[in-house]
């Protein structure tokens, strides 16, 4: 059975139709001996719970009872007391959605378990025993309770029901994909092997824990640190919730600190101390952990090496039925998936990003015995990003500056600002400053091949634009010939997705890219990041500085070129797609300086043909990391872009420059993203320059994340985001 079919006949704005779920985690407060009132509360809780569209609330461990209980658990009175309290949350729970799952204590086979009780729409689903009983410093479980290894039957009677009852227990949704979840109780997730990793193993992506654990000094810190590295290594959401007020501090203290991990992410935690009932929640996309189980070769084979132990996993099957009303995203989904909003993660990851580049650049040069490089300098971001690399690189070498052989090539659309930013920053940097006007060779191309601009028409088409980015390559190539050094490529990753490079002779090619990981939103933070920590000193910062606050262009088009002219925009050039940068790539030039031409700004602009890059690298990261449907990609786009007041930004954008974009905007842009990715620009990608990959982001290199077909097409694609949207036009 399909079950993805069930969910997209959900409405566009519910969570549940794009692969997430809602879980919550409970904390009631209790009565030590009064499963009644426990079960109250629990209720209460469970239909705050439904009111907030939840799929899974879980509660505390023995939470009906109260885990302080000891020995009154050999009570008749409170035992019988407890199953009255499931049943009238069994009976609550007919007219309400979430899956609930309670601790409770359990009389089986001459015995008591400490059990959880898991129940949905007024059907109690099963019952799953702890494995791990603590029996050391301040735990006695062992006193009381039995262990799901001591289970000799498969089922359970419970107030006259007979339920699946083992640690083997996988419960799964019928109609929900991916949603399929895994029950342990407290002491499990701190054994060797916690039982959930073989429920994960088995298909299990949210893996509930029932805790109670009593509080001491480190715990708190512990117990992020138990559920973090748990649902990473299990690629699961992980739900953790221990008890809280009202339990006995006779010996021990509670805290009730409940916890939502996804993949070593926290999504979600609560108030520590509460007096009263807490409930937090969060959205789980179930997408992202099938995605990263799917590509890690590992996981399939830690499945093949437990296969013996997960066949005897036993599925309880359950048919969830979401609301069909609009259930609206609750996570933060991040504009700049690139970019940490926050100041500190951001200069954390900028400063890791250079030191690769560094790295790779360094190495690559010692292996070659090399000492020089040449590189194009367009004063834009990625030829600036890649000149101060290359600067750092040499230093660690030991070596002069002047071994950075910079050479900034006007043609027939520079502007005098860029020029004078290229000029500047080589001066700043130290390195030896070149300038070389291609013109004249551009001009003789042009007239050798026939084309009209030689004579002077304003035919401004593809070929225009590459035979100045070809002459731009094929100077840089024999300067490197000459004076043996290695040519650094600057060309970055949202261009290598776009196809937004001259292929072969042109900015496509080089000896090495210190660039091809990093997408130009990051390249815009480096810089920043470089100015912030005064990485090369005041002159080369304002310049960096100026580079940044520019807009992007190929500057290949005379700045007076005005309308009606034939233009390469939208263009197909032999490469198959616009082949418009020169050596130095797809760069930035500043469209508030003034009026278009020598003595202002550039008159072409690339975002106004491949779109804003903010959007495409946003495209580009849900795509290319976890393999999203278009309709998905587009909707996660709404969340992050539809309204420039929701959600943080990083501090380093200006208010002014806070862009939002309409779902009709979204789809336009995500068309020319999935046509360019998928169908016009793979055959670029699979002949790049070597270079280091930077971030689990991803890299286009063939040799590396992403190999696919040169000759492949986007219609089903495509064909995906025009259904997945129908009903929202």
């Amino acid at each position: 059975m399909d079950s993805s079919k069930d969910t997209r006949r959900l409405p566009f704005d519910s969570i549940y139709r794009h692969g997430y779920v809602r879980v919550a985690a409970a904390v009631p407060r209790v009565r030590i001996g009064d499963p009644a009132f426990n079960g109250e509360r629990s209720i209460a809780l469970v239909r705050q719970a439904h009111d907030q569209d939840v799929a899974l609330v879980v509660f505390p461990e023995l939470g009906l009872a109260a885990y302080t209980s000891e020995d009154l658990f050999r009570q008749d009175a409170l035992l019988d007391a407890t199953l009255q309290a499931i049943e009238r949350v069994r009976m609550a729970t007919e007219q309400l959605a979430p899956v609930t799952v309670l601790g409770a204590p359990l009389r089986a086979e001459q015995g008591l378990f400490n059990a959880a009780v898991v129940i949905h729409r007024g059907t109690i689903l099963g019952a799953v025993p702890k494995s791990y009983l603590p029996e050391y410093r301040e735990f006695y479980e062992k006193r009381q309770f039995r262990a799901a290894r001591d289970v000799i039957r498969p089922e359970l009677e419970i107030n006259g029901a007979t339920v699946p009852f083992g640690n083997d227990l996988l419960f799964t949704a019928t109609d929900v994909p991916n949603l399929t979840i895994h029950v342990e109780i407290c002491e499990d997730v701190w054994a060797a092997i916690p039982p959930s990793t073989y429920g994960a193993l088995a298909g299990a992506t949210i893996l509930a824990n029932l805790s109670a654990s009593n509080i001491i000094v480190g715990k708190s810190e512990y117990r992020h640190t138990l559920c973090a590295a748990h649902s990473a290594r299990t690629l699961s959401a992980y739900l953790y919730t221990a008890a809280g007020a009202g339990e006995s501090t006779t010996d021990l203290a509670w805290d009730g600190q409940a916890l939502i991990y996804e993949n070593g992410d926290c999504l979600a935690e609560s108030e520590r101390y509460p007096l009263e009932d807490r409930l937090i929640t969060a959205d789980v996309d179930l997408d992202r952990l099938k995605a990263d189980r799917t590509e890690t070769s590992s996981w399939g084979d830690a499945i093949h090496d437990h296969r013996h132990h997960l066949r005897r996993l036993r599925p309880v099957e359950f048919k969830f039925a979401p609301t069909t009303q609009p259930v609206p995203l609750m996570r933060e989904i991040e504009r700049f998936p690139y970019v940490p909003v926050d100041p500190g993660s951001r200069n954390e990851r900028c400063d890791e990003v250079y030191r690769i580049q560094v790295a790779g650049l360094q190495t690559r040069l010692e292996a070659t015995g090399i000492e020089k490089l040449v590189i194009g300098v367009s004063g834009g971001l990625d030829s600036t990003h890649a000149l101060i690399v290359a600067a750092r690189a040499i230093d660690r070498l030991g070596l002069p500056r002047a071994n950075v052989l910079a050479y900034t090539m006007p043609g027939f659309g520079t502007s005098e600002h860029t020029l004078q930013s290229a000029r500047e920053l080589m001066a700043a940097l130290g390195v030896s400053a070149n300038e070389l006007d291609i013109r004249p060779a551009a001009q003789r191309m042009l007239e050798s091949i026939g084309h009209p601009a030689a004579t002077g028409e304003p035919v401004y088409d593809t070929t225009y634009e590459n035979v100045q980015a070809g002459e731009r390559t094929s100077h840089l190539f024999r300067l490197a010939n000459r004076h043996n050094a290695l040519v650094l490529g600057t060309g970055d990753l949202s261009e290598l997705a776009l196809g937004w490079s001259t292929y072969g002779v042109g900015d496509q090619m080089s000896h090495y890219n210190v660039n091809a990981s990093v997408p130009k939103t990051l390249i815009q933070f480096l810089l920043r990041w470089a100015v912030d920590t005064d990485q090369f000193g005041g002159d080369a910062g304002r310049v960096l500085a100026a580079v940044v606050d520019t807009a992007i262009s190929p500057e290949l088009i005379p700045a007076d070129a005005g309308a009606g002219v034939e233009r390469a925009e939208g263009a197909e050039g032999a490469e198959g797609a616009e082949g418009a940068e020169g050596a130095e790539g797809a760069e930035r030039a500043d469209s508030a300086e003034g009026a278009a031409g020598a003595a202002g700004a550039p008159h072409q602009n690339s975002e106004h043909t491949v779109g804003p890059y903010e959007l495409q690298d946003f495209f580009l990261y849900h795509v290319l990391r976890f393999g999203n449907r278009p309709s998905k990609v587009a909707w996660l786009a709404q969340q992050a872009w539809g309204d420039r007041e929701r959600g943080a930004w990083p501090d380093l954008i200006p208010p002014e420059r806070r862009n939002e974009y309409s779902l009709e905007q979204i789809e336009h842009w995500l068309r020319v993203f999935l046509h360019r990715f998928f169908q016009t620009s793979q055959f670029k990608r699979s002949a790049v320059p070597n270079a280091p990959k930077v971030g689990s982001g991803g890299s286009l290199s063939p040799r590396g994340d992403w190999r696919a077909p040169s000759d492949g097409n986007a219609t089903t694609w495509l064909d995906e985001l025009e259904n997945g949207l129908a009903d929202e036009r």
